[in-house]
C-alpha cells in the first residue's frame, strides 16, 4: 500500500479550509485517510499551518511521502518556526 501526505478539503464554497491528512494513495481526495497531522487555512492573514511534527516524523520513518504541495507547506512551516524562535 502506497502511504502520502496531502490535503483534504473542508469549509464551504469560496472558503477552503485543508486538513493535512495520511491517506492511500487510491483513495479519493476527501476519503478515506488512516491519520489526521496538520491543518491549513490559507484564508488567515499570515497563512496558519499547523503540523504535529511527532506524527509526521513518524509517518515519514514508515515511507509516507507526502505530495508537492505538502512538502512547500512543511518547508514554509519550518521556515515559520525558525524565524520565530
Amino acid at each position: 500500500m502506497a502511504v502520502r501526505i496531502r490535503l483534504t478539503r473542508k469549509g464551504r464554497k469560496k472558503q477552503p479550509f485543508y486538513r493535512i491528512v495520511v491517506a492511500d494513495s487510491h483513495a479519493p481526495r476527501d476519503g478515506k485517510f488512516l491519520d489526521i497531522i496538520g491543518t491549513y487555512d490559507p484564508l488567515q492573514d499570515p497563512v496558519v499551518i499547523t503540523l504535529d511534527n511527532e506524527k509526521l516524523a513518524k509517518w515519514m520513518e514508515q515511507g509516507a511521502l507526502p505530495s508537492t504541495t505538502v512538502s512547500s507547506l512543511i518547508k514554509k512551516h519550518n521556515n515559520a518556526a525558525v524565524e520565530t524562535a
